[in-house]
C-alpha cells in the first residue's frame, strides 16, 4: 500500500510528480521564450526562417507524443518511458547550451549543435508529454476520485507556474546578464537545462514510492490496425462481396463489434477535428510573430523599468489563470441565467473569433509599427542621407536625380532616407557640392540594395566627400545602435554603459554597437582631459539607430546626436488587448474542446481523442511554417490572412457543428451494442432518448 500524505488519501509520490512536472515546463517554456530571438541575433537568420524553424519545433513537439504513448503503453511503461526520455531530453538541452556558445566553432556548427539539442528536446518533451499526467493518476486508488481530480488541477497549476516565472525568467538572463560580449543565450538555456536535470533526479528519488502498473497495449494502436484491417479488407472483397452498412464493418472478422463501435463514435469527434489547426496556427504566433512585433515597439515602462520582447508571452500564462475562474464562476452561469443555450461546440467557435479578433488588434498593431521602419531599397537602387559637417549650409545636386533640392544645414538631422537611382548593380556618380558659392566635385562608387551617409567635411583643399554603410535594420532585442563620427584629429574611446567604443581620428565612423535604452548624461572619454569629458548624449531611446558627431566647441568636445532610424513609438501595452483576445480565446477553445472530446467518448478511446488533438496542434505550425516560408507577405497582411482564414474556418466548423448530435457521457455503455440484431429494439429507444446517437443503416449520425 502507498504511503499517504499527512494522513490524506493523497499519495505521497505525487509531491515528486508536480515538481517534476513545474521543473519540466519551466525548462521547456523557458528555452522557448528566447527561441526567435536566438536564431535572428545569435545564428543571424531572418525573421521568416527564424519564425518557420521555430514552428517546426512546436509541430514536431506535438508530432512525438502519439511515440511516447506507444513506447510507454506497448513496450517499457510509464516510469522507465518517462526516465529514458527525461535523459534524452538532458542530452538536447545540454547539446543546445552548448551551441549557444560563441568559442565553440564556428556558425556552422552553431546551426548544427542548435538543431542536435532541438530535435532531442522535441523527442524528450514530446514523449513524456503524455505518460507523467497518466501517471500520476496511476497513484491513486479507484475509489478516490474526487482526490484524483484535485491533483490534475494541482498538476495543471503547475504547468501555468512554470510557464510564467519562465518566461519571466529567461529573457531576465539573456539580456541583462552579458557573456562573450554580447547577450548570454548560453545562459538562458543552461538554466532550463539545469532545471530538467533537477526534474528528472527528483523523479528518479521518489522511484521507491511509485505504483507501477506494466504495459497494457496502446488503444491507438489497436484502433489503427483495426481501421486499417477494415480498409484493407474492404479493397479485397468489395468486388465479390455483399455491402456492409459502413466502411468499418468490413473489420467485423478479426475485431469485436463492440470496438468497432466505440471507433465509429471516436471518428465523428475527430471529422470535427479537421478546422481545428488553424486556430493554434494563430494561438502559437506568440512566441514567433507576436515577439517580433513586440522588439520594434517601445518597451518602457516609466523612466526606470522596462520590460524584455520576449516576456510579453508571459501574460498568457498569467492571463489563464485569472481567466479560468472568471469563466467558470461568473461568465458561463451568467449565460445560464439569461438562458442563453452556448454549447461547447458553440463556445469554440466563439474561441476561434476571439483569436480572430485577436490577430486584427495584432494587425493594426503592426499597421502603427512600421512607421517607424526603414524599406531597405529596392533593386537598381540605393537610399542616401547626407551629414553636413560644414560650417555653412551646403547644397548638393547628383545628376540623373532630383534628391536633397533645399540646402542642407549645419549638422542638420536628416529627416528621412532618399531614394537614389542606380539603374545597375553598382555604379559611380559625381557628386556636386554648392558651398560659399564654390563648387567641388567627388566621385563615389554606390551598390544596390544598400544604405547610406554621406559626409561632408572641409579642409584646407575645400570640401571633401566621404561615403559611410549605414545599418538600417532595427535590433533584433529592440535596443538602440549607436555609432560615433570623430571630427578631431586625435582617437577617442568611449564608454556608454557597459560597452566601448573606439573612434579613429579624422571624421572617420566607429562600428555600430548595441547599448541599453536609457540617459546617458555623463559619458567616460579616453583620453579623460579638460577637452573630452562629462558628454551627455541624452536619451537612446527603444529601436532607433545614432550617429553622433563629436566636435569641438569652446575648447571641449560635445557631442550632436542625430537620429538614423526612428525610436519605436507605439507603446508594447498595445499588445495587451491581442494577448487579453487570444487567452480568452483559449479558454473558450481549448478548455472547452478537450472537454467535449472526453465527454463524447468511452473511457477507453479517450487517449485516441488526446493523440488526435495533439496532432490539431502539431499541424497547425506547419500551417504558420508554409506560410512564414512561402506567402513573403508585409507582416501585417500576413496577420490579416490568418485572422481571415480563421473565420472562414469558423464557419465551417459552425456548419459541421451544427448537424453534430450531442452524446449523453451516462448514456454511452447503452450505445454499444454487440448483437447486430437488436438494431430494431435500439431504434425504439432511441427515440425515447433524444440526447443520444442514433446510427442508421448507412452508418451516420441522425439527429432525433
Amino acid at each position: 500500500m502507498s504511503k499517504k500524505l499527512c494522513g490524506t488519501n493523497y499519495p505521497t509520490s505525487i509531491c515528486f510528480i508536480v515538481v517534476n512536472e513545474f521543473c519540466e515546463r519551466f525548462s521547456y517554456y523557458g528555452m522557448k521564450a528566447v527561441l526567435t530571438l536566438y536564431f535572428l541575433s545569435y545564428l543571424h537568420w531572418d525573421k521568416d526562417l527564424s519564425t518557420a524553424i521555430y514552428h517546426a519545433f512546436s509541430s514536431l513537439c506535438y508530432f512525438t507524443p502519439i511515440l511516447g504513448a506507444l513506447i510507454a503503453d506497448s513496450w517499457l511503461g510509464k516510469f522507465k518511458t518517462i526516465i529514458y526520455l527525461s535523459i534524452v531530453y538532458v542530452i538536447g538541452h545540454v547539446i543546445k547550451s552548448v551551441g549557444a556558445i560563441p568559442t565553440v566553432g564556428n556558425s556552422d556548427v552553431h546551426i548544427a549543435l542548435s538543431m542536435i539539442g532541438l530535435i532531442l528536446i522535441a523527442f524528450g518533451t514530446g514523449g513524456i508529454k503524455p505518460c507523467v499526467a497518466a501517471f500520476g493518476g496511476d497513484q491513486f486508488d479507484e475509489e478516490h476520485v474526487s482526490e484524483r481530480q484535485k491533483f490534475f488541477s494541482i498538476f495543471y497549476m503547475s504547468i501555468n507556474a512554470g510557464s510564467l516565472l519562465s518566461t519571466v525568467i529567461t529573457p531576465i538572463l539573456r539580456s541583462d546578464v552579458q557573456c562573450f560580449d554580447a547577450d548570454c543565450y548560453a545562459l538562458a538555456f543552461g538554466v532550463p537545462a539545469a532545471l530538467m536535470v533537477v526534474a528528472l533526479v527528483v523523479f528518479i528519488v521518489g522511484s521507491g514510492l511509485y505504483k507501477k502498473n506494466p504495459p497494457q497495449g496502446n488503444i491507438l494502436l489497436e484502433v489503427c490496425n483495426c481501421i486499417g484491417f477494415a480498409i484493407k479488407n474492404r479493397w479485397r472483397r468489395s468486388k465479390y462481396d455483399c455491402q456492409r452498412n459502413h466502411w468499418l464493418d468490413w473489420a467485423e472478422e478479426k475485431y469485436s463489434k463492440r470496438l468497432i463501435q466505440e471507433i465509429k463514435m471516436v471518428l465523428r469527434v475527430l471529422v470535427l477535428y479537421i478546422p481545428l489547426p488553424m486556430f493554434w496556427a494563430l494561438f502559437d504566433q506568440q512566441g514567433s510573430r507576436w515577439t517580433l512585433q513586440a522588439t520594434r515597439m517601445n518597451m518602457a515602462f516609466g523612466d526606470s523599468f522596462s520590460i524584455k520582447p520576449d516576456q510579453m508571452q508571459m501574460l498568457n500564462a498569467l492571463l489563464i489563470l485569472v481567466f479560468v475562474p472568471i469563466f467558470d464562476l461568473m461568465i458561463y452561469p451568467l449565460f445560464g441565467f439569461c438562458r442563453i443555450n452556448v454549447t461547447p461546440l458553440r463556445k469554440m467557435a466563439i474561441g476561434m473569433i476571439f483569436a480572430a479578433l485577436a490577430f486584427g488588434a495584432a494587425t493594426l498593431v503592426e499597421v502603427n509599427v512600421v512607421k517607424t521602419v526603414v524599406d531597405p531599397a529596392p533593386e537598381g537602387k540605393c537610399l542616401l542621407q547626407t551629414i553636413n559637417l560644414v560650417n555653412g549650409n551646403v547644397s548638393v545636386k547628383i545628376p540623373g536625380s532630383d534628391l536633397f533640392q533645399a540646402p542642407i544645414q549645419y549638422l542638420q538631422d536628416p529627416p528621412e532616407y532618399e531614394t537614389l537611382p542606380l539603374g545597375e548593380s553598382s555604379k559611380e556618380l559625381i557628386i556636386q557640392v554648392t558651398f560659399n558659392g564654390n563648387d567641388s566635385q567627388c566621385n563615389q562608387m554606390f551598390e544596390q540594395e544598400k544604405t547610406y551617409s554621406l559626409i561632408l567635411y572641409s579642409e584646407s583643399t575645400g570640401i571633401q566627400c566621404k561615403l559611410v554603410e549605414d545599418f538600417i535594420k532595427k535590433n533584433t532585442d529592440g535596443n538602440p545602435l549607436l555609432r560615433f563620427l570623430n571630427t578631431q584629429p586625435e582617437a577617442l574611446n568611449l564608454t556608454v554603459g557597459d560597452v566601448a567604443f573606439h573612434v579613429p581620428p579624422g571624421y572617420t565612423m566607429s562600428l555600430n554597437k548595441t547599448v541599453e535604452r536609457g540617459e546617458y548624461s555623463d559619458i567616460s572619454c579616453s583620453p579623460q582631459t579638460e577637452k573630452c569629458s562629462n558628454l551627455d548624449l541624452g536619451l537612446l531611446d527603444f529601436g532607433a539607430s545614432y550617429t553622433v558627431i563629436l566636435t569641438e566647441k569652446s575648447g571641449k568636445i560635445v557631442a550632436h546626436k542625430l537620429e538614423d532610424v526612428k525610436a519605436n513609438d507605439v507603446h508594447i501595452a498595445w499588445q495587451i488587448p491581442q494577448y487579453v483576445l487570444m487567452t480568452a480565446g483559449e479558454v473558450m477553445f481549448s478548455i472547452t474542446g478537450l472537454e467535449f472530446s472526453y465527454s463524447q467518448a468511452p473511457a477507453n478511446m479517450k487517449s485516441v481523442l488526446q493523440a488526435g488533438w495533439l496532432l490539431t496542434v502539431a499541424f497547425g505550425n506547419v500551417i504558420v511554417l508554409i506560410v512564414a516560408e512561402g506567402a513573403g507577405l508585409e507582416q501585417w497582411k500576413e496577420f490579416l490572412l490568418f485572422a481571415g482564414l480563421l473565420l472562414g474556418v469558423c464557419i465551417i466548423f459552425s456548419i459541421m457543428s451544427y448537424f453534430y448530435t450531442y452524446v449523453d457521457p451516462d448514456q454511452l455503455d447503452k450505445i454499444h451494442q454487440e448483437d447486430s440484431g437488436k438494431e430494431e429494439d435500439d431504434d425504439d429507444n432511441m427515440k425515447k432518448k433524444p440526447n443520444e446517437v442514433h446510427l442508421n443503416k448507412r452508418g451516420k449520425s441522425t439527429r432525433l
